[in-house]
């Protein structure tokens, strides 16, 4: 496959980011057109919740689905203000909630609050799409990350994610392959986002050669799959378009 075909491919799968301290409303414009711009769509994009409805007034009910983050990024909110997160944010117009897993509390061996807080997030979410950030570059082991995610699979999650871009280490192919074959055992569909520090063609192609491998080739599509990321998108354009296969830069 030529670079130009795997970067159509990994930019239809892109949940375009900006979860930036310092997002504004101009910033949040200027996404929305990216999102929709040739050779687009991309899946998402992904804001802070206080975008969601003027991200709703710009893109409408075209095909760039709005996602947005709950318990974020610490992961460390109580449960009660998260539900309140999630129902407003449904409210005001988000068709994806991405919500942090508690995974201190999960490292620390307490299971039942984030088993219960996946579990009353997706009962609020509905018919809408649950994604599940583990965190993985902050566990100590994989069998850990194999434990995360089946937890948050059991309680209801669509897909689970590796990382919020906010610590020092994101997502790693290692993690991703764990994710997979967790949910190449589960018994009903389940998606997985790779986010955090994929900047370069490179990084996208491997963990789409990676789901492949584990899952098919015909596997990874919006439906189940989403890279996580911002500069990629620009990265990906640039292929399409005849350029160089760069990286892109920023955290996320």
């Amino acid at each position: 496959m030529s670079d130009a075909s795997v970067a159509a491919r990994a930019l239809a799968l892109l949940d375009l980011t900006d979860l930036a301290e310092d997002a504004s409303e101009a910033g949040l414009g200027s996404l929305c057109a990216r999102a929709v711009a040739a050779p687009g769509p991309v899946a998402a994009i992904c804001i802070w919740p206080r975008f969601i409805r003027q991200a709703r007034a710009l893109l409408g009910d075209g095909p760039v689905r709005i996602a947005t983050v709950v318990n974020f990024p610490q992961g460390g909110t109580a449960i009660a203000p998260v539900l309140r997160e999630t129902e407003q944010a449904l409210a005001e117009g988000a068709d994806e909630i991405d919500l942090v897993l508690p995974w201190r509390a999960f490292l620390a061996g307490f299971l039942d609050s984030p088993r219960a807080m996946v579990g009353l997030a997706k009962s609020r979410c509905g018919d809408k799409r649950l994604k599940v950030i583990l965190e993985t570059g902050e566990y100590p082991d994989l069998t850990q990350v194999r434990a995360a995610a089946e937890l948050a699979i059991a309680a209801g999650a669509d897909f689970i994610k590796t990382s919020t871009g906010k610590t020092a280490h994101s997502a790693s192919i290692p993690a991703a392959r764990t994710m997979l074959q967790v949910i190449g055992a589960t018994r009903r569909p389940v998606g997985l986002k790779p986010s955090g520090g994929i900047r370069s063609l490179s990084d996208a192609a491997s963990y789409l050669a990676l789901a492949d491998a584990i899952m098919g080739p015909d596997w990874a599509t919006p439906e189940t799959f989403r890279f996580g990321a911002s500069g990629l998108h620009q990265v990906l354009v640039d292929v399409i378009a005849g350029g160089a296969a760069g990286q892109a830069n920023g955290p996320y």
